[in-house]
């Protein structure tokens, strides 16, 4: 009987389209003997959508899996009507709280409970010590917030609570809710030695341009530079600090900058330099055995090696050394300099001969931010290939085109290349800026579309369009965007067409050169 019911299962899949004749099945032992990875996620997440996979075999694999996303999850409960518990891969080791730190924590939940129930009858801000004031607002919810705690405070008060590490999740809350009085308590100078982290320090910085106090938006991206480890980050704050005050000084930080992004390019266009050097290499065609770069399993073993610390990423390089194998190749070398060399790979040139080279540059772009041009790259969301498709728009795609197609055929970077050209046609008939098209192959056309026809975005102003790139609140979507335009103005002039950034940049808040939906 259960025979029938696969029977009849497996034609109704085949009458909705669901199956064809290229799609892989898998054996849970092909999956069970994967390295865990997020590979082996991907695949198992395949091996739980098979119709044959048992729920005893289900319940085995997800025990395997390093990362349970919603596609898993999803998987798992078709499959055997259950929500997957899944142990954790190692416990981290916890010191044990001291008996101090118990009873301020015991202290903290019953002033907490006290102030819900209308039974903590003191003034916020001043009867508490830092640590309970920040406790009691970041917990007690906005109705409270706004009732108890939406006051000035007066600059002695800010910067006692700035010396609590709490208060800087208060600052986040305090930027993200109707809160008037206590964010104008913002505009004033934090501690020295304060606990803000230099995230905070640049969205406070932006704060206080919003209302027009440029000295405190220094202080505040000022401290944003000096706590900022990352070099693209520095790379921002210093852009900022010259926005604010023009003082050119900020731009010659930025040259010396061996990172590339918009602000190091448009810091050499304002002082009419030279784009930085970037290497583009040519590798020599020979084959490299032990390795198939569309094998997710191989990628995800190289990983290992990359970042286990017991390698000389030099010497590992070299065994990748091919054209076949630019992407791996770059990638460990760019790790090797500890990203301060800058890799800019325009591999496949056979697929693009017929593009234009605008289009050229913009797939290299994506390419490279998505991948660094790995063809088995895999993402904890199961965006796969070089140019990280995820798959409801893979089959979305092969239907448009006519097409029968397993998912593991975007590993081949010729047909990764093939499916994002395609979505770029149809991305490209309604936004013509490369930022733009980049928020939209992230984030999708909708959200770009209302993000753009939203009238505080992309619209002329103080800052702009620098602001809107700043404040966007998808936070992913926001930092690809950047590195993609970046890319794209790279790409343009290694394909012969002399470019520039700040001519992007004024562009954007010009409808009728960027996009279709505000015309």
């Amino acid at each position: 009987m259960k025979s029938k019911w696969r029977l009849f299962a497996f034609v109704i899949a085949l009458t909705m389209g669901t199956l064809s004749a290229n799609t892989k099945t898998f054996d849970y032992w092909q999956i069970h003997n994967m390295p865990k990875s997020i590979e082996k996620d991907y695949y198992i997440w395949r091996f739980l959508s098979q119709y044959s996979t048992t729920a005893a075999e289900a319940n085995a694999i997800i025990q395997e899996a390093s990362f349970l996303n919603k596609k898993l999850r999803e998987a798992y409960r078709k499959k055997t009507g259950l929500a997957p518990q899944v142990p954790p891969a190692s416990t981290p080791i916890r010191r044990k709280a001291t008996e101090a730190e118990k009873q301020q924590w015991k202290a903290n939940y019953q002033k907490l409970q006290a102030l819900k129930q209308g039974k903590l009858n003191a003034p916020a801000w001043v009867a508490q010590t830092p640590q309970m004031e920040c406790y009691l607002f970041n917990n007690c919810g906005h109705t409270l917030r706004k009732q108890r705690f939406d006051k000035l405070l007066s600059s002695k008060e800010y910067r006692v609570m700035t010396m609590d590490e709490k208060f800087d999740q208060s600052i986040r809350i305090i930027l993200s809710e109707n809160l008037p009085k206590l964010r104008r308590s913002l505009l004033q100078a934090p501690a020295e030695g304060n606990f803000i982290t230099p995230q905070t320090h640049f969205r406070v910085g932006l704060y206080a341009l919003s209302q027009n106090q440029p000295k405190i938006a220094m202080l505040y991206f000022g401290q944003a530079r000096k706590k900022f480890t990352e070099r693209r980050d520095k790379d921002k704050a210093n852009f900022w600090l010259y926005l604010v005050s023009k003082d050119t000084g900020y731009l010659k930080n930025l040259l010396n900058s061996y990172h590339i992004n918009i602000y190091t390019l448009a810091a050499r266009d304002i002082m009419k330099m030279k784009y930085p050097k970037t290497i583009t290499p040519k590798l020599g065609s020979a084959r490299i055995g032990h390795f198939n770069i569309q094998n997710p399993i191989h990628w995800a073993q190289l990983k290992e090696k990359l970042f286990s610390g017991r390698y000389n990423l030099h010497r590992l390089a070299e065994e990748y050394k091919s054209d076949e194998t630019v992407g791996p190749y770059t990638y460990i070398k760019a790790k090797a300099s500890d990203f301060k060399e800058s890799y800019f790979p325009m591999p496949y040139r056979n697929a693009m001969k017929n593009l234009s080279p605008k289009r050229q540059a913009l797939l290299y772009a994506i390419a490279r931010q998505e991948s660094r041009f790995v063809p088995a790259s895999v993402s904890r969301s199961f965006a796969l290939g070089m140019m990280q498709i995820m798959p409801f728009l893979v089959e979305d795609i092969a239907i448009k085109k006519g097409e029968k197609i397993d998912l593991d055929e975007m590993f081949d970077p010729y047909k990764a290349l093939e499916y994002a050209n395609f979505h770029l046609d149809y991305l490209t008939k309604y936004l013509y800026h490369p930022l733009f098209i980049a928020y939209a192959y992230n984030g999708g056309i909708g959200f770009t579309r209302n993000l753009i026809t939203t009238q505080k975005y992309f619209r002329p102003g103080p800052y702009q369009p620098y602001w809107s790139m700043e404040t966007i609140q998808n936070e992913e979507a926001r930092e690809y965007g950047k590195h993609v335009l970046a890319n794209y103005v790279i790409y343009l002039n290694k394909l012969g067409q002399p470019t520039r950034l700040l001519p992007f940049l004024e562009s954007l808040t010009t409808p009728s050169q960027t996009d279709q939906f505000r015309q």
